[in-house]
């Protein structure tokens, strides 16, 4: 909640008019208290995950020739069912596990300094704190992945990510609970080692959903914007990586594809023979 009681104290306080961005952010949020703020990530993860897939999922249905050249495993066909039964098992775990989560962590949102208040961040502060948040994830992020393809960890844990071995947008947040819990330490580390302002925070959220999204889409679309981000994985690197499954000991790489190739688990993705049969002889086990 902002301790101006209306926009003249505002503007006396930083000593100047208000930005067209500050004035609607100040008419927004000034008789909010914080922590309805910070609840507005709950709002923006369940918008973003059923949103976001809906293009990928209109492409798969419409089964378009033209289209269908950019599916990487394009023998595998995912059914409006199959990804309505996604959609439902994810959003359970949204309200049962994420949720409640989301809310009891406000103490820990204030205690590292994320701010809701006046001025707001300039748009070059806003883009190296994004760049930092998106190194920090994607670096612990990559040895929490190879942990959870431990023996131990695929059993009990990271499995139920790989019942996809050609992953659809929807099944981005498809996993155990536990999984979800523990991979959101990794993307909260940034915003608490370099707090921001909270605006930065959602942004920060629905960036990596929206990445996650499009890594586990299926397509490799060469029109995409993300094909001029250096060192980006995408969904052709990730695919592979779901490819292989529980044997996978490569491209584990969140975001970027540096730790990969600095650890030696970078693996050039084949051309796929999108043979489902050929999938499940890669899952079977060894004689």
């Amino acid at each position: 909640m902002l301790p101006y009681q209306n926009l003249h104290q505002a503007e006396a306080a930083l000593g100047r008019e208000l930005t067209v961005a500050e004035k609607l952010w100040f008419n927004y949020s000034a008789n909010k208290p914080d922590y309805l703020l910070h609840y507005h990530n709950i709002l923006f993860l369940v918008l973003v995950y059923s949103t976001a897939p809906l293009p990928y999922m209109f492409i798969e249905l419409s089964r378009s020739k033209k289209i269908e050249k950019h599916k990487i495993q394009s023998k595998v066909k995912n059914s409006f069912q199959d990804m309505l039964k996604c959609y439902k098992d994810v959003m359970r775990t949204f309200i049962v596990v994420v949720g409640p989560f989301q809310l009891s962590s406000y103490p820990l949102i204030k205690l590292t300094g994320i701010r809701t208040g006046l001025p707001l961040p300039s748009g070059r502060e806003m883009f190296w704190q994004l760049i930092v948040y998106f190194l920090i994830e994607d670096y612990t992020s990559y040895w929490v992945h190879r942990l959870l393809h431990s023996n131990w960890g695929y059993e009990k844990i990271h499995h139920l990510h790989h019942e996809y071995s050609a992953p659809m947008g929807f099944a981005a947040p498809y996993a155990h609970w536990s999984e979800i819990l523990i991979l959101g330490v990794p993307a909260f580390l940034g915003p608490a080692l370099v707090p921001g302002h909270i605006t930065n925070y959602w942004l920060w959220f629905v960036l990596r959903q929206v990445e996650a999204i499009e890594i586990h889409s299926g397509y490799d679309l060469s029109w995409s914007p993300t094909k001029f981000i250096p060192f980006y994985g995408g969904a052709e690197y990730h695919d592979y990586h779901h490819y292989v499954g529980r044997r996978s000991q490569s491209n584990f790489a969140s975001v970027f594809t540096y730790c990969d190739y600095l650890y030696g688990t970078d693996k050039v993705s084949p051309a796929f023979d999108n043979d489902v049969e050929n999938i499940n002889l890669l899952h079977a086990p060894a004689t």
